[in-house]
C-alpha cells in the first residue's frame, strides 16, 4: 500500500487515493533512496517533511550547491544516484553547478527540482521564479526529464536512475512542475504506476580480442606503467584490481582520488615517482584515468621523449584517442575487464624487467628521503609541510578515516605528502579542480560510511562552504576540518600600491576560523604549530565531536596558484614594466 493513501469523501464514491507527493516519496523508497541531500522551500517544502515521516533521511543544508556536491560525492561511494532536491530557478541553478561537476567526474546524481507551471514558462507570463529550467540543464548534464502527470512519476524516476548509473555515470535533472505533487489519482493504479529499476548498471563485457590485444602489447614494453583513475576505485572492483597489479608485477601510479585503491606503500606504487615513470614509460595501461589536464593530455614535456604506447580502459568507447592514438582500447565495465585479464594471464607471466622496477624503487626512496626532513618541521607559524606531516601520520594511525581535500597549494601538496591505505577515502576536487566542494562532500562521506572525516581546507576553498559548519553541528557528525590559513589565496603577502583597497588575494589577516565552530555549538581550536596541531586533529579524532582547527601558516608559504601556476595566463606588458 502507498504510504499515506486517503479517501475521497463523496457519498457513494469512497476510493482508495494518492497524489503526487507520495508517489515520488514511494517511488523513491522502492528504488533504495533513503537520503535527500536539499534546501527547502518552495514548492518542495512539504514534499521533504512528508518523505522525512515516511522514513527518508532529508539532510538539509544552507546552500544548494553544497547540498549537490554531498549527493555527487554520495553517488560516486556507494554507485547509487545520490539524491539532491532543490527549490525551483535560483535554487535549481545553484544546484546545477554541482550537477554538471557530478557528469564531468562520473558520479550518478540525480538533481529534483520543482518549478514553474509549463503554460506559464512557454507564455513567459512571469511566473513566481519562472525559469525553463529542463532547457537550461540539458547541456549540462546526461540526461533530463520532466514529469507533467502523477502517473509518469515512477517512469520518470525508472529512467532517471537507469541514466545516472548505467554506461558512463553521471548526473541528471529530473523537473517537477508544482501542480505535479498535488495531483491526485487511484491509490492502486498508482502503486501500478511505479517502476523498480532492475539491473541498472548492467556489466559491459569486453571483447575477447581487445583483452587479447590489450595483454600482447603490455607483454612486449621493457618500461610498463599502470595508471589507476578515480573510475577504477569507483567500480569496487579492489581485489580484481589488486590481484592484477601484482601478478602483472607492473609500477602503478594512482591518480588523487585513486590512491589507497593499493596502499601508498606498496611496493609497486610510483606515486613518489611521478615525474620519472610518466617521461620514460614506453607502454602505458589507463584504468579509469582519463588523458584530460591532470595527465597533460597524454603528450608534452611531462611525458619525455620517449615513444609512448596507450592502452585504455573505459566504459566510454569515445573516450578512446580523445587526445593521443590509443593503441589497445578496452571497452567495458573496469570490473569485467580487469576479471578477464587475469583469466587470460593464468598461464603465466613475465615481470617487467628488473632494471626498470629497480629504478623506480630507487627513485621513490630517494624523494621520500628528500621530502622527510620537511614535515618533522616544528615552525610556528607553520609552513604546508610541517603542518602535513602531522596530518599524514594522522591518516596512518587512522586508515578508516576519509580524508576530504581541497585548495590550491593545500590541496597540491597534501596530495603528494598523505600516504592513503584503503579505497575511495581520499575525496578532492575531480576533474574540474573546483573550489567549495569540502563540507558537502564531507558531511556525505561521513553519512554514507559511518566513518570519521579528516577535512583538509585551504582558507579561499573554505570560503565557498564555510556556512555548512552549521549543519556539521546540527546533525553532529564526526568530521575534523583543519584550515590552512595563511591570510589569502595562494599567499597572504600581496599588496595593492594603488588605494587603501587590500590586495585581491588578501583575507582578513589573523582570522580565526575555528571561532565559527564554537558559535555552533561544536569545538574550535588555534592551532600555530605542528604539536598544537597534532594534539588537536587527535583529540578531535578520539572524541567524534564536531571540530575545526584554524592551522595558522606562514602568509609567504605556498606559490600562485600550486603546482598548476602554467595554468594563469601571464601579460607579456606586465612583464616589460
Amino acid at each position: 500500500m502507498l504510504n499515506t493513501a486517503t479517501k475521497s469523501e463523496a457519498p457513494g464514491t469512497e476510493q482508495e487515493l494518492t497524489d503526487g507527493f507520495h508517489l515520488v516519496i514511494d517511488a523513491l523508497k522502492l528504488n533504495g533512496i533513503n537520503t535527500i541531500y536539499n534546501v527547502p522551500g518552495i514548492p518542495i517544502t512539504d514534499l521533504g517533511r512528508m518523505a522525512q515521516a515516511a522514513g527518508i533521511r532529508m539532510i538539509s543544508f544552507r546552500h544548494e550547491q553544497n547540498a549537490g556536491y554531498a549527493a555527487g560525492i554520495a553517488g560516486y561511494l556507494t554507485k547509487k544516484p545520490g539524491i539532491c532536491l532543490t527549490v525551483s530557478a535560483p535554487g535549481f541553478l545553484n544546484g546545477l553547478t554541482a550537477l554538471a561537476h557530478a557528469t564531468t567526474n562520473c558520479y550518478p546524481m540525480i538533481l529534483i527540482s520543482g518549478s514553474s507551471e509549463r503554460e506559464i514558462v512557454d507564455l513567459q507570463q512571469g511566473d513566481y521564479e519562472e525559469m525553463d529550467q529542463l532547457a537550461i540543464a540539458k547541456p549540462l548534464c546526461k540526461a533530463a526529464y520532466r514529469v507533467l502527470h502523477a502517473q509518469d512519476i515512477g517512469i520518470g524516476l525508472a529512467r532517471a536512475i537507469r541514466a545516472a548509473v548505467s554506461g558512463r555515470p553521471g548526473g541528471v535533472y529530473l523537473d517537477l512542475p508544482a501542480k505535479l505533487f498535488g495531483q491526485v489519482m487511484n491509490a492502486d493504479a498508482g502503486r501500478k504506476s511505479l517502476v523498480k529499476v532492475i539491473d541498472a548498471a548492467p556489466a559491459q563485457i569486453p571483447s575477447p580480442a581487445s583483452i587479447k590485444r590489450a595483454l600482447d602489447v603490455l607483454k612486449g614494453a621493457k618500461r610498463p606503467l599502470i595508471i589507476l583513475g578515480k573510475g577504477a576505485a569507483y567500480a569496487q572492483a579492489d581485489e580484481e584490481i589488486k590481484t592484477f597489479v601484482e601478478k602483472s608485477g607492473i609500477p602503478f601510479l594512482p591518480m588523487s582520488m585513486a590512491k589507497g585503491l593499493l596502499s601508498d606503500t606498496h611496493p609497486q606504487c610510483a606515486g613518489a615517482a611521478r615525474s620519472t615513470v610518466l617521461k620514460e614509460s614506453d607502454v602505458v595501461l589507463l584504468i579509469g584515468a582519463r588523458l584530460n589536464w591532470l595527465l597533460s593530455h597524454g603528450k608534452g614535456k611531462n611525458w619525455g621523449e620517449a615513444p609512448k604506447k596507450f592502452i585504455q580502459v573505459d566504459i566510454e568507447p569515445r573516450e578512446m584517442d580523445s587526445n593521443v592514438e590509443i593503441v589497445a582500447p578496452v571497452v567495458g565495465d573496469i570490473g569485467s575487464v580487469v576479471s578477464a585479464f587475469n583469466q587470460a594471464m593464468a598461464s603465466g607471466w613475465t615481470a617487467p624487467p628488473a632494471e626498470w622496477t629497480k629504478a623506480i624503487s630507487s627513485k621513490r626512496e630517494e624523494n621520500v628521503a628528500k621530502m622527510a626532513p620537511k614535515l618533522m618541521n616544528n615552525k610556528s607559524p607553520m609552513d604546508y609541510h610541517g603542518a602535513l606531516g602531522v596530518l599524514k601520520n594522522v591518516i596512518k594511525e587512522h586508515p578508516e578515516a576519509i580524508l576530504v581535500n581541497e585548495g590550491a597549494n593545500t590541496l597540491d601538496l597534501a596530495r603528494g605528502v598523505i600516504d592513503m591505505y584503503r579505497p575511495r577515502k581520499r575525496l578532492d576536487v575531480g576533474t574540474w579542480g573546483v573550489m567549495g566542494i569540502g563540507m558537502g562532500q564531507a558531511i556525505a562521506a561521513a553519512l554514507e560510511t559511518g566513518h570519521p572525516v579528516l577535512a583538509v581546507e585551504g582558507d579561499s576553498a573554505f570560503g565557498f562552504s564555510g556556512m555548512e559548519v552549521e549543519t556539521i553541528c546540527r546533525y553532529n557528525l564526526p568530521i575534523c576540518i583543519v584550515i590552512f590559513n595563511n591570510d589569502g589565496i595562494y599567499r597572504g603577502t600581496d599588496v595593492n600600491s594603488v588605494n587603501a583597497d587590500p590586495a585581491t588575494t588578501v583575507f582578513v589577516k589573523g582570522a580565526r576560523y575555528d571561532k565559527m565552530m564554537e558559535a555552533f555549538g561544536g569545538v574550535g581550536v588555534n592551532a600555530t604549530s605542528p604539536d598544537e596541531l597534532k594534539r588537536a586533529v587527535n583529540e578531535a579524532m578520539k572524541s567524534g565531536k564536531p571540530t575545526l582547527i584554524n592551522a595558522v601558516i606562514d602568509p609567504a608559504a605556498g606559490s600562485e596558484s600550486g603546482r598548476i601556476g602554467n595554468l594563469n595566463p601571464q601579460s607579456v606588458l606586465q612583464k616589460k614594466k
